[in-house]
């Protein structure tokens, strides 16, 4: 069965970091781009980040820019975000989501509070 597990998440002050993991299972073919994708309570699900299965490319949203790093290792499609400087406003679900030729798959997602 095809899985997607986030992990690392929690409630960090602001300024903080956290670093997300995106463990993968299951798949029988190779993701070409793996995302990161969060939810603000009462907000649409807006995109985040991503990287290509060769990790030369990447991109990201400009409310992260300059602050949150998306990364893989050897293990594709397992992926991560490491975020920096967190504000409130980075305050919520953070979803990752594995885009295959003939399909998206997403995790069930990890909260990240920041507050203090």
């Amino acid at each position: 069965q095809v899985q997607l597990v986030e992990s690392g998440g929690g409630l960090v002050q602001p300024g903080g970091s956290l670093r997300l993991s995106c463990a993968a299972s299951g798949f029988t073919s190779s993701p070409y781009a793996m995302n990161w994708y969060r939810q603000a309570p009462g907000k649409q699900r807006e995109f985040v980040a991503v990287i290509s299965s060769t990790g030369g490319s990447t991109n990201y949203a400009d409310s992260v820019k300059g602050r949150f790093t998306i990364s893989r290792d050897n293990s594709w499609p397992t992926v991560y975000l490491q975020m920096t400087s967190l504000k409130p406003e980075d305050t919520a679900v953070y979803y990752c989501k594995a885009d295959l030729r003939d399909r998206r798959i997403w995790g069930q997602g990890t909260q990240v509070t920041v507050s203090s």
